[in-house]
Protein backbone atom coordinates (compact mmCIF):
# COMPACT_ATOMS: atom_id res chain seq x y z
CA UNK A 1 0.00 0.00 0.00
CA UNK A 2 2.57 2.51 1.21
CA UNK A 3 6.23 2.20 -0.20
CA UNK A 4 9.08 4.49 -0.25
CA UNK A 5 10.78 4.69 -3.92
CA UNK A 6 13.67 6.74 -5.42
CA UNK A 7 12.48 8.27 -8.61
CA UNK A 8 13.94 10.27 -11.00
CA UNK A 9 12.69 13.16 -13.46
CA UNK A 10 13.61 16.73 -14.75
CA UNK A 11 12.20 20.24 -13.41
CA UNK A 12 11.92 23.40 -14.71
CA UNK A 13 13.81 26.25 -12.62
CA UNK A 14 12.58 29.62 -13.57
CA UNK A 15 14.54 32.28 -14.16
CA UNK A 16 13.87 34.13 -11.04
CA UNK A 17 14.92 31.58 -8.96
CA UNK A 18 18.51 32.13 -10.12
CA UNK A 19 21.02 33.19 -7.83
CA UNK A 20 18.76 31.43 -5.33
CA UNK A 21 20.26 28.62 -3.08
CA UNK A 22 19.41 25.63 -5.76
CA UNK A 23 19.34 22.87 -3.54
CA UNK A 24 16.30 24.48 -1.67
CA UNK A 25 14.80 25.92 -4.63
CA UNK A 26 14.82 21.94 -6.25
CA UNK A 27 13.40 20.32 -3.06
CA UNK A 28 10.71 23.16 -3.27
CA UNK A 29 9.73 22.84 -7.02
CA UNK A 30 9.72 18.97 -6.89
CA UNK A 31 7.54 18.92 -3.78
CA UNK A 32 4.85 21.39 -5.77
CA UNK A 33 5.66 19.61 -8.82
CA UNK A 34 4.94 15.69 -7.69
CA UNK A 35 3.10 15.94 -4.32
CA UNK A 36 -0.28 15.03 -5.25
CA UNK A 37 0.37 13.23 -8.50
CA UNK A 38 -0.58 10.04 -9.98
CA UNK A 39 2.65 8.04 -11.45
CA UNK A 40 1.06 4.64 -13.24
CA UNK A 41 4.13 2.50 -11.89
CA UNK A 42 3.93 3.83 -8.05
CA UNK A 43 0.91 4.96 -7.75
CA UNK A 44 -0.60 8.40 -5.32
CA UNK A 45 3.05 10.33 -4.60
CA UNK A 46 2.03 11.53 -1.08
CA UNK A 47 5.46 12.85 0.09
CA UNK A 48 8.81 13.72 -1.34
CA UNK A 49 12.13 14.51 0.14
CA UNK A 50 16.34 14.06 -0.36
CA UNK A 51 15.82 15.67 -3.48
CA UNK A 52 19.23 15.98 -5.21
CA UNK A 53 20.63 17.54 -8.38
CA UNK A 54 22.17 15.42 -10.46
CA UNK A 55 24.83 16.98 -12.71
CA UNK A 56 24.73 20.31 -14.37
CA UNK A 57 21.16 21.58 -15.64
CA UNK A 58 20.51 22.69 -19.23
CA UNK A 59 19.26 26.16 -20.52
CA UNK A 60 17.26 26.32 -23.66
CA UNK A 61 17.42 29.12 -26.13
CA UNK A 62 14.52 31.75 -25.49
CA UNK A 63 13.24 30.25 -22.14
CA UNK A 64 15.92 31.47 -19.76
CA UNK A 65 15.11 28.51 -17.45
CA UNK A 66 17.20 26.08 -15.99
CA UNK A 67 15.74 22.42 -16.78
CA UNK A 68 17.59 20.09 -14.07
CA UNK A 69 17.70 16.63 -13.64
CA UNK A 70 17.15 15.25 -9.93
CA UNK A 71 16.81 12.32 -7.88
CA UNK A 72 14.43 11.92 -5.00
CA UNK A 73 12.76 9.43 -2.43
CA UNK A 74 8.98 9.31 -2.69
CA UNK A 75 6.46 7.92 -0.54
CA UNK A 76 3.88 6.79 -2.53
CA UNK A 77 0.33 5.16 -2.13
CA UNK A 78 -1.06 2.48 -4.41
CA UNK A 79 -3.90 0.40 -3.26
CA UNK A 80 -2.99 -3.62 -4.66
CA UNK A 81 -5.88 -5.46 -6.00
CA UNK A 82 -7.15 -8.13 -2.86
CA UNK A 83 -5.20 -6.48 -0.28
CA UNK A 84 -7.10 -6.29 2.88
CA UNK A 85 -7.02 -2.09 4.79
CA UNK A 86 -8.44 -0.80 7.17
CA UNK A 87 -11.12 2.33 6.30
CA UNK A 88 -12.97 4.50 7.75
CA UNK A 89 -16.72 5.37 6.39
CA UNK A 90 -16.75 9.25 5.28
CA UNK A 91 -20.06 9.49 3.62
CA UNK A 92 -23.34 6.99 3.00
CA UNK A 93 -25.05 7.50 -0.23
CA UNK A 94 -28.25 5.47 -1.32
CA UNK A 95 -26.23 3.21 -3.19
CA UNK A 96 -23.16 2.62 -1.04
CA UNK A 97 -20.63 3.82 1.70
CA UNK A 98 -17.34 6.04 0.68
CA UNK A 99 -14.33 5.41 2.94
CA UNK A 100 -10.84 6.81 3.26
CA UNK A 101 -7.96 4.14 2.70
CA UNK A 102 -5.31 6.36 3.03
CA UNK A 103 -5.47 9.39 1.20
CA UNK A 104 -7.86 8.23 -1.35
CA UNK A 105 -11.42 7.38 -0.88
CA UNK A 106 -13.05 4.35 -2.33
CA UNK A 107 -17.00 3.05 -2.61
CA UNK A 108 -18.37 0.22 -0.44
CA UNK A 109 -20.96 -0.49 -2.30
CA UNK A 110 -24.37 -1.91 -0.10
CA UNK A 111 -24.16 -5.14 -2.07
CA UNK A 112 -20.96 -5.68 -0.63
CA UNK A 113 -21.60 -5.17 3.27
CA UNK A 114 -23.49 -7.76 4.59
CA UNK A 115 -25.52 -10.75 3.52
CA UNK A 116 -28.70 -8.84 4.42
CA UNK A 117 -31.25 -6.56 3.01
CA UNK A 118 -30.25 -3.24 3.45
CA UNK A 119 -32.08 -0.26 4.99
CA UNK A 120 -30.81 3.40 3.87
CA UNK A 121 -30.60 6.61 5.67
CA UNK A 122 -28.98 9.34 3.65
CA UNK A 123 -30.05 12.18 5.46
CA UNK A 124 -28.90 10.28 8.96
CA UNK A 125 -25.71 9.06 7.28
CA UNK A 126 -26.20 5.50 8.35
CA UNK A 127 -27.24 1.64 6.85
CA UNK A 128 -29.09 -0.90 9.04
CA UNK A 129 -29.19 -4.19 7.92
CA UNK A 130 -33.23 -4.94 8.17
CA UNK A 131 -32.63 -8.73 10.11
CA UNK A 132 -29.08 -8.54 11.70
CA UNK A 133 -29.49 -4.78 12.68
CA UNK A 134 -26.02 -4.20 12.07
CA UNK A 135 -25.63 -0.49 11.87
CA UNK A 136 -22.99 1.50 9.79
CA UNK A 137 -22.67 5.11 9.51
CA UNK A 138 -20.10 8.05 9.18
CA UNK A 139 -17.05 8.03 11.09
CA UNK A 140 -16.89 3.93 11.80
CA UNK A 141 -13.83 2.04 11.42
CA UNK A 142 -14.09 -0.61 9.37
CA UNK A 143 -11.84 -3.31 7.71
CA UNK A 144 -11.87 -3.82 3.81
CA UNK A 145 -10.72 -5.62 0.88
CA UNK A 146 -9.83 -3.89 -2.15
CA UNK A 147 -11.83 -5.94 -4.84
CA UNK A 148 -11.84 -3.09 -8.21
CA UNK A 149 -8.94 -0.60 -8.90
CA UNK A 150 -8.59 2.15 -11.94
CA UNK A 151 -6.05 4.48 -10.81
CA UNK A 152 -6.74 8.00 -12.75
CA UNK A 153 -3.39 9.80 -13.36
CA UNK A 154 -4.63 12.70 -14.98
CA UNK A 155 -6.92 13.53 -11.69
CA UNK A 156 -6.10 10.67 -8.54
CA UNK A 157 -9.46 11.92 -6.93
CA UNK A 158 -11.48 10.65 -9.69
CA UNK A 159 -9.67 7.22 -9.16
CA UNK A 160 -12.08 4.74 -8.49
CA UNK A 161 -11.62 1.93 -5.97
CA UNK A 162 -14.13 -0.82 -5.05
CA UNK A 163 -14.19 -2.46 -2.03
CA UNK A 164 -16.05 -5.36 -0.08
CA UNK A 165 -16.22 -6.50 3.53
CA UNK A 166 -18.47 -9.84 2.75
CA UNK A 167 -16.67 -12.02 3.79
CA UNK A 168 -14.77 -13.79 7.02
CA UNK A 169 -12.49 -11.36 9.46
CA UNK A 170 -13.92 -8.24 7.07
CA UNK A 171 -16.54 -5.17 8.69
CA UNK A 172 -16.20 -3.90 11.56
CA UNK A 173 -15.26 -5.17 15.22
CA UNK A 174 -18.06 -5.33 16.92
CA UNK A 175 -19.85 -7.06 13.86
CA UNK A 176 -17.16 -9.87 14.53
CA UNK A 177 -17.60 -9.56 18.22
CA UNK A 178 -21.69 -10.63 17.99
CA UNK A 179 -20.92 -13.23 15.32
CA UNK A 180 -18.64 -14.99 18.01
CA UNK A 181 -20.77 -15.03 20.31
CA UNK A 182 -23.34 -15.81 18.23
CA UNK A 183 -21.82 -19.27 17.03
CA UNK A 184 -20.66 -19.82 20.35
CA UNK A 185 -24.41 -20.11 21.25
CA UNK A 186 -25.73 -21.86 18.79
CA UNK A 187 -22.54 -24.65 19.38
CA UNK A 188 -23.85 -24.94 22.82
CA UNK A 189 -26.88 -25.90 21.79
Amino acid sequence: MYYMVKMENTIRIPPSYIGEDLEEVGHKIVQETFEGTMDKEYGLIVLTKNVKRKGEGFILHGDGAIYQQVEFDALTFKPELHEVVDAIVCDIVEFGAFCHIGPLDALLHKSQIMDDRILVDVDNKRMEGKETKKVLKVGDKIRVRIVTVSLNEMNPRESKIGLTMRQPGLGKEEWKEKDKKEKGKEEKK
